[in-house]
């Protein structure tokens, strides 16, 4: 098994586009980049402890591929806007690809490159490609959030569906 960590905005909205993928083993929803150990949410959402809301997915690559589950996270973010993703403003939501060997970081510059080559979108792609840092998951009740409150996801992932659907 290898890991992946993204950050796109809200943990609740990179869960589900990853959960149910052939060799997707985990997805944990947590905090990271940050200088305090074991954060809480209201710690990190006071933008004191500079983490930010990420994803940590454990996948097997033999099913499928760094580079896949990185072409599926820009599809789920604005890769122009550097300080938030959709209603989720701040730095605890800034989109960033954390790569974990080289390999990863390759595979990553490589496909923002290609992405800003594309001619996608006329504004420069901003993510940020970082080594990882210590991952620590969020509390219980923000693990499969999209699952346990769907009226509240809905509500809450309407600006990104909208995007999504116009941009991609």
């Amino acid at each position: 098994m290898e890991r992946a960590i993204f950050a796109g905005g809200c943990f609740w909205c990179m869960v589900q586009p990853f959960d149910e993928l052939p060799g997707i083993h985990s997805i944990m929803s947590g905090y990271t980049a940050g200088h305090v150990e074991n954060p809480t949410y209201e710690q990190v959402c006071s933008h004191t402890t500079g983490h930010t809301e990420a994803v940590e997915i454990i996948f097997d690559p033999e099913l499928i591929s760094f580079k896949d589950l990185v072409e599926i996270y820009w599809q789920q973010t604005d890769p122009t806007d550097a300080f938030g993703q959709f209603e989720d403003r701040g730095d605890n939501y800034r989109p960033v690809i954390f790569y974990f060997n080289e390999e990863q970081k390759k595979i990553a510059e490589a496909s923002k490159q290609a992405l800003q080559d594309s001619g996608r979108f006329t504004k420069p792609i901003v993510t940020s490609i970082e080594p990882a840092h210590p991952f620590y998951p969020a509390e219980l009740y923000h693990q499969d959030y999209y699952k346990k409150n769907p009226a509240n996801f809905e509500r809450n992932h309407a600006r990104r569906e909208a995007f999504l659907k116009e941009n991609w």
